[in-house]
């Protein structure tokens, strides 16, 4: 069971609407490499992860991730809170509002929509925590994207937190894959593997 605090993991009070930056970001709610994504694929990862301090990290990361989910969603419905008809047509924003106002939708920015099948769940510790790499560096490479496209303060501070977030779970991941692999080396795995060598 999880305990909800009631707050952001960093505050995110922006000012000025822009559904120009609004339809940047919501690649973060709901693109290949966004929260949504990254929260599921570790909290179902961890199921069969056969060692309890990589599990709990899991757990940990994919908890975090659901937190910065609610981060970008915060984001984008201030962006998108209040906008007129003309600076909805304007923006180039017209097509994500006719499909879904101003609701927060998952969808990435070139508009497709979330699906489970850009993550992977392979039950192995050494492909999902690889995996978990790649996520994490794509996205940071996002947030870097993100950060080149906007100029508002408001906007820039939680970018930048979420991608230092994203540093530091790759790091965590690094750990748990050289805690895997030297358990792993111990049994000579690599070598032979009892289960598939004959």
């Amino acid at each position: 069971m999880f305990n909800y605090i009631k707050k952001l993991q960093y505050p995110v009070n922006i000012k000025h609407p822009d559904p120009k930056a609004a339809a940047i970001i919501i690649s973060q709610y709901g693109g290949p490499d966004g929260e949504l994504g990254a929260s599921l694929r570790y909290l179902s990862q961890r199921y069969s992860m056969p060692y309890a301090e990589l599990k709990g990290l899991l757990t940990d990361i994919g908890v975090e991730e659901l937190g910065h989910l609610e981060m970008i969603g915060a984001m984008v419905h201030q962006l998108t809170k209040n906008l007129t008809e003309k600076e909805i047509e304007e923006s180039g924003f017209a097509p994500y509002f006719v499909d879904h106002t101003a609701g927060v939708y998952p969808t990435s920015a070139s508009g497709s929509p979330w699906s489970a099948a850009g993550m992977q769940v392979k039950g192995d510790p050494i492909a999902d925590i690889s995996e978990d790499l790649a996520a994490e560096q794509k996205a940071r490479v996002t947030y870097d994207n993100i950060l080149r496209l906007v100029d508002d303060p408001d906007i820039i501070e939680p970018i930048r937190f979420l991608r230092e977030r994203e540093i530091v779970h790759y790091q965590r991941f690094g750990e748990g894959l050289r805690l895997i692999t030297d358990r792993l080396d111990s049994k000579n795995y690599y070598i032979s593997n009892p289960a598939i060598d004959d």
